[in-house]
């Protein structure tokens, strides 16, 4: 059969109002062309549509029995127009997230979850990782986009880094707690709690304590912030971590003071360059990026 489908819509609209006119009406053409959209589809089906009772146009046997099955095709056009405006609106769509592990349980599901309550119809992925796997999966499209530690360049990734400041935490009661900046030299005597020794963070920050004629005394060596916040809000220890995975603990179970000098954590958001981020990935990207501005350093500031 060679239909098209302004005649189903046409022959839809008949079986809903039983009259050329409310056809015409209904599909905003005119009378002439709506009979004639309604002749066509008949020749081509080569059976009547209708048959003429009382005054009022109704559906043939033949019709009746086609009817749930255009009725089908119909609605499913309109499911497709929706589907359009709500991709257009990016109100629809699915996100895959590569992530560090830290993200996958602070600050991102908060961002995600503001971001998707305006978008009913967004489905996400998270897939938290090391570094290395999540530079693999971006750069291979795998995933839309990657929240990862402090990036080297790659030609096939798109990289925003972003510099974010550091805090001292320490225990509720701690004697230090009265100090409103804290420095390596008030840590002299703390057992300190701190990523790992091969990480950049760490490098930076013995440098900091070491240029300050300070020993950092190891005691608890972690590969994620978060680990520290929960170890010192037992009551244990001291560490300066990043104040974005701090400020999930303010006011519970620790104390958050600036630490000075400035010892930045780096955080690198990337896109692929092969192809172009869908809308909705590019709206996510640029929400989350505005996340974290206010535990960004200026550039001046940042190393």
């Amino acid at each position: 059969m060679n239909f098209k489908l302004r005649q189903l819509e046409a022959f839809h609209a008949l079986a809903q109002t039983g009259s050329i006119t409310r056809v015409a009406h209904s599909l905003n053409i005119s009378q002439p062309a709506a009979s004639r959209l309604l002749s066509d589809f008949s020749k081509c089906l080569d059976f009547d549509l209708f048959k003429r009772e009382g005054g009022r146009m109704v559906l043939t046997s033949e019709s009746n029995y086609m009817l749930p099955e255009v009725t089908r095709i119909i609605e499913s056009l309109h499911h497709l127009e929706d589907l359009r405006q709500n991709l257009s609106n990016q109100t629809a769509g699915h996100i895959r997230i590569a992530c560090l592990p830290g993200f996958a349980t602070n600050h991102l599901p908060v961002v995600l979850a503001q971001f998707l309550r305006e978008r009913p119809g967004v489905s996400v992925t998270i897939e938290p990782d090391r570094p290395e796997r999540i530079l693999e999966w971006v750069v291979g499209q795998q995933y839309d986009c990657g929240i990862t530690e402090a990036f080297a360049e790659h030609p096939l990734i798109q990289a925003t880094d972003l510099a974010i400041r550091s805090v001292c935490i320490l225990p509720e009661g701690h004697r230090l707690g009265e100090k409103s900046v804290i420095t390596p030299e008030d840590l002299a005597d703390e057992k300190m709690i701190h990523t790992r020794r091969d990480s950049r963070f760490f490098a930076h920050l013995s440098r900091v304590f070491s240029k300050s004629g300070v020993a950092l005394k190891t005691w608890i060596e972690v590969r994620q912030f978060t680990t520290a916040c929960e170890i010192i809000r037992e009551g244990e220890g001291a560490a300066v971590v990043s104040a974005l995975d701090a400020e999930r603990y303010r006011n519970n179970g620790i104390i958050i003071r600036a630490f000075e000098p400035e010892v930045s954590h780096h955080v690198s958001l990337l896109l692929p360059t092969a192809g172009a981020a869908s809308k909705l990935t590019q709206d996510f990207f640029d929400q989350f990026k505005e996340s974290l501005a206010p535990f960004v350093l200026p550039p001046d500031v940042s190393s």
